[in-house]
């Protein structure tokens, strides 16, 4: 499932964080790269540790937090940590599908990738080029998104960024460990949990359909969860 989580900052956040992180120091974005992706990979990074990396991606786990429609799709156990990136002059990532697990350069965190998270920090307008390209069996979908909304996708799918022909794309990216593990199992829970909401709003909390469904929903992911 490929979920666009809009708004999940303001433009008001994306800019204290813009401003945080492009006086930062970045490095080559291979720093962080297994050896299939850096044949693939050219941009830059800022490093694992930065300080400005550190305080800004606390702002956005906090901003996840309190997004309901991240943790209805996600059903987040662990996030990974923020890392942020920067593509220009013609920089690109190709094809290529992430690591199942990720560890962090301390090694206090380390998650099952079950999803991959694009936050992007640059307008559209601002850049050309720079489109997340994600395959699936539906076929390649090109994704370019306001600054301060996100991609949310399973970890497991082909994708790649398309160079960067003028401007610069910034971004947040990082990696969830769901409670589900299953994509196909999250998906259904995920609609269970919007149809939901909106019977609540129609017929009422107290609604004795509502509570069964309610129920199901619960004992499913009872049923699904890995804690």
């Amino acid at each position: 499932m490929m979920l666009h989580i809009p708004e999940v900052l303001t433009k008001a956040q994306v800019a204290e964080i813009r401003a945080a992180i492009d006086a930062a120091p970045w490095v080559d974005g291979n720093q962080t790269s297994g050896a299939q992706a850096a044949l693939a990979k050219r941009n830059a990074q800022l490093p694992e540790g930065s300080p400005a990396a550190a305080a800004a991606g606390g702002r956005i786990l906090d901003a996840l937090s309190a997004n309901p429609l991240f943790v209805a799709a996600a059903l987040p156990q662990i996030v990974f940590p923020p890392l942020f990136n920067r593509y220009a002059g013609g920089e690109s990532f190709g094809m290529h599908v992430d690591n199942a697990i990720r560890q962090s350069r301390d090694g206090a965190v380390r998650i099952r990738t079950d999803l991959s998270a694009t936050l992007f920090l640059t307008e559209p307008a601002e850049y050309e080029g720079g489109e997340l390209v994600v395959e699936d069996t539906f076929g390649a979908h090109e994704v370019k998104l306001p600054a301060g909304d996100m991609i949310l996708y399973p970890a497991s799918s082909l994708h790649r960024v398309t160079p960067v022909t003028r401007g610069a794309r910034v971004s947040s990216f990082f990696w969830i460990q769901s409670l589900v593990r299953s994509d196909e199992q999250r998906s259904l829970l995920f609609q269970m949990d919007l149809a939901i909401q909106q019977l609540s709003g129609r017929v009422g909390a107290g609604a004795p359909e509502l509570v069964s469904l309610t129920g199901a929903y619960h004992n499913l992911l009872r049923m699904w969860a890995e804690l």
